[in-house]
């Protein structure tokens, strides 16, 4: 059993993100290729103490980026989309 440091590993803070957090109460995670879509509304919901409507998720594939004359490849990851129920919110910061 993976805890829930294991399956978020980290928010997706961008302009678009926000923009769909504001918007559409939804927010984008990086978390572990290996995780499902109830792993991660079950650490979503502990971990932010919030309810969580729908989860989609995302295999982002690993650019290939040129080092010198060789090419390389970046690691795949895994995006998920979090859509949390209507009047409620997650603060990334908080404002003083």
């Amino acid at each position: 059993m993976r805890t829930i440091y294991e399956i978020i590993r980290r928010p997706i803070i961008s302009e678009k993100s926000t923009a769909l957090a504001e918007i559409a109460g939804k927010y984008a995670f990086e978390v572990a290729i290996a995780a499902n879509k109830h792993e991660i509304r079950d650490a979503v919901q502990k971990l932010f103490s919030v309810n969580v409507r729908e989860v989609r998720t995302m295999v982002m594939h690993g650019k290939v980026k040129r080092v010198g004359r060789f090419e390389t490849k970046r690691p795949n990851w895994k995006k998920a989309l979090v859509t949390l129920a209507e009047g409620q919110k997650i603060e990334f910061f908080q404002n003083k």
